[in-house]
């Protein structure tokens, strides 16, 4: 994040912050950092907020701003902070304050108002020209769900007018798009609360649309010479142990007591594809072998943190695991990366972004094997000639990794594929193959996954086409709408040729107006409408309205499933 944009943020979340104590005294302050596009401060307030509140802290922010306050910073000691916050009947500031193991903090004042922060910010409250509250959500005070619900503010701004309306206009194409909304109205998937938060249900055109992704994914591995495998929902704890997940992960975990015996719901697939590597010896003549799974897994995500289908519980991985020599490394990698950009140009992503994650602060393995797994992914990279960003210190606990975001129809990044380079679970698991010498080497094994998890992946895909999915990929592919009941055998008789091509294929034949059910099947995004009556009995043909384009009328059968067959290409099942 630049600085300038950054300051921006941090003082307009000391405005907001300010405005809203003014407004509502008993407000208690909890946290307000700069975001992606923003900035959110969260309050502890008996009090839900409506549309006219939101209008009353914008004005009473715009007088802040008017009145050009100095944003001045303050350095104190541990004691004369807690005094401060102590005064002003702020607990959740004394529990940070208790939490920072520095002796000296960095506060920041404008007018009366104060605040825990590092900085940095603007010169005076004067210099913020275009900002909007957003919306207000609840959040769980530190993520937390033991804690208590607080009111999170999210809002945003930008050194100029002109910015904040291209990117109001951005939010209000995003909110159009918004995969939860549009699952509801697709009738894609649903959550019920009495079964747990962050647990997907899929209704009938979702689990198809799934299962279509399933299919095609399973083929496109298939043909690049992976194996397909299969593993255990639940493993004994010392699997885990054994592979880090425990010690590392263990917050995140399912863990359960059964026949005296301690197991995890698996996080991750790995441990299960090493287990089958070992099952017996292998050749370095048969490496490299290739593990795929689209396996489900189960994460003990924050409650505060699930939304939609982008952060769930329980998720469903096409994840691989390549086990090779040191000599193949680099060729798996790249062959994995153009492996990624071929799959999202079928499903129409053409724009990515790229990042190298390196060691954390917390890992397993020697540093050596970290070194020559980081320059194995730089190397593929370059080789490929591919600009990248390097995060330092964001790699996996067991390997640096590299991570693909995908730019959507508007605009918005989306992180999907992984790879991970990993020198030390083949060593914590003994992972060896025969080499030409007779003896046993350590395998590496690389992770990797191209959508990611289906549920994310999916929920991108319905945001990047605003729900209308190219024809391969439609659950419901055309929908036959007679003019009239005299018109029905037509109908069916149509239907039954397009099931014999394989074509997704519905009848509306209800008694509503043939507008309506027109109208309802726009709404419903179903590509393509073959609307037929006397004409089109007599004539062997349908009357054709696809999206975004004019009806053709006089359509023979024949010439139009050669046509579809010709959009859905080699793609569709």
């Amino acid at each position: 994040m630049e600085d300038e944009i950054l300051k921006l943020r941090h003082s307009t979340a000391h405005v907001m912050a300010d405005a809203v104590k003014q407004l509502f005294p008993q407000a208690k302050l909890g946290i307000g950092p700069a975001i992606e596009n923003g900035f959110y401060y969260d309050f502890d307030l008996d009090y839900n907020l409506s549309p006219e509140d939101f209008i009353k802290i914008e004005q009473k922010m715009a007088e802040i701003i008017k009145r050009g306050y100095i944003f001045t910073k303050k350095v104190v000691t541990r004691q004369e902070a807690y005094k401060i916050f102590e005064q002003r009947q702020e607990p959740y500031k004394l529990e940070l304050i208790d939490a920072i193991k520095e002796q000296s903090l960095s506060l920041y004042e404008h007018g009366g108002f104060i605040d825990l922060c590092k900085g940095p910010h603007l010169e005076r409250t004067s210099d913020i020209k275009a900002f909007k509250l957003l919306s207000v959500a609840g959040a769980y005070w530190r993520g937390e769900e033991s804690n208590k619900m607080l009111h999170r503010i999210y809002a945003t701004v930008f050194p100029t007018e002109q910015e904040l309306a291209s990117y109001l206009c951005a939010v209000e194409e995003a909110e159009k798009r918004d995969h939860r909304k549009l699952g509801q109205r697709l009738g894609l998937f649903t959550f019920f609360p009495q079964a747990g938060a962050g647990l997907v249900f899929y209704l009938p055109k979702g689990a198809l649309l799934r299962k279509l992704i399933e299919n095609y994914i399973l083929r496109q591995h298939l043909a690049r010479g992976y194996d397909i495998v299969l593993t255990p929902q639940i493993l004994k704890s010392d699997v885990w142990k054994t592979s880090g997940h425990y010690e590392y992960y263990k917050e995140h975990m399912y863990i359960f007591q059964s026949d005296n015996n301690e197991y995890a719901v698996k996080p991750m697939n790995c441990p299960g594809h090493i287990m089958i590597y070992k099952s017996r010896k292998h050749s370095y003549k048969e490496l490299p072998i290739r593990f795929f799974e689209l396996g489900t897994v189960y994460r003990h995500e924050k409650a505060g943190v699930l939304h939609g289908l982008l952060r769930v519980r329980g998720f469903t991985q096409d994840d691989a695991h390549i086990f090779c020599r040191e000599d193949q490394l680099k060729k798996e990698i790249v062959d994995v990366i153009v492996f990624m950009q071929e799959i999202m140009r079928d499903f129409g992503f053409n724009s990515f972004e790229i990042e190298l994650s390196t060691r954390p602060e917390s890992y397993i393995g020697q540093d050596e094997q970290w070194q020559k797994a980081t320059e194995a992914l730089q190397e593929s990279l370059q080789e490929l000639k591919i600009d990248y960003k390097t995060c330092p210190g964001e790699g996996a606990f067991y390997g640096p990794k590299i991570d693909i975001k995908l730019k959507d129809a508007i605009g918005r990044m989306w992180q999907c594929a992984t790879i991970q380079c990993d020198f030390a679970l083949p060593e914590r698991f003994d992972v060896t193959y025969v080499g030409e010498d007779g003896a046993n080497h350590r395998a590496i094994m690389l992770h990797r996954a191209i959508l990611g998890s289906l549920e994310r992946f999916l929920g991108t895909l319905i945001e990047h086409y605003g729900g209308e999915f190219p024809l391969w990929l439609a659950p419901e592919q055309l929908r036959i709408i007679p003019v009239s009941e005299k018109f029905l055998a037509y109908a069916q008789k149509l239907k039954r040729i397009l099931e014999q091509d394989r074509f997704r294929t519905s009848i509306d034949a209800r008694s509503e107006t043939l507008g309506y059910r027109v109208r309802e099947a726009e709404i419903e995004k179903v590509p393509y409408l073959l609307i037929c009556g006397k004409k089109e009995e007599q004539s062997n043909t349908v009357s054709l309205r696809s999206r975004g384009k004019k009806e053709e009328s006089g359509i023979e059968i024949n010439i139009l499933t050669e046509k579809l067959k010709e959009e859905i290409g080699d793609k569709g099942i």
